[in-house]
């Protein structure tokens, strides 16, 4: 049977956020909604990775199509993904109509954002 002590939580071991400790994404923090786990899993892994370990100048600007890949695979999961590529959809439209490049359009929305 387990003890208080086994499930208590250290305060010397504080809980990976979305980083792990080894510099690794953790892609079972709760901040990226569950996002890795879906049917669109494997797209949204490839966009976000593509966009943290982009080092070009205009961060991300080299995930473009990634990130397309991800919106495209979100559009045929309507019933789980409705809210979030519409509204991701509905930004990058809007901040490319005002003049804003694509890719920083693109750099601004793959922000830690919570979905």
């Amino acid at each position: 049977m387990a003890t208080k002590e086994d499930h208590a939580v250290s305060e010397l071991e504080p809980l990976p956020g979305t980083f792990l400790p080894n510099g690794e994404i953790n892609w079972d923090c709760p901040c990226l909604g569950g996002m890795p786990n879906g049917p669109c899993g494997t797209e949204f892994r490839e966009a976000f990775s593509c966009f943290i370990n982009s080092t070009n100048e205009s961060k991300g600007s080299e995930c473009v199509d990634a990130f397309n890949a991800m919106l495209g695979c979100m559009g045929k999961y309507p019933e789980l993904y409705s809210n979030k590529s519409t509204d991701m959809n509905e930004d990058f439209e809007e901040d490319t109509t005002k003049g804003n490049d694509k890719q920083t359009v693109l750099t601004n929305s793959m922000r830690l954002r919570k979905y």
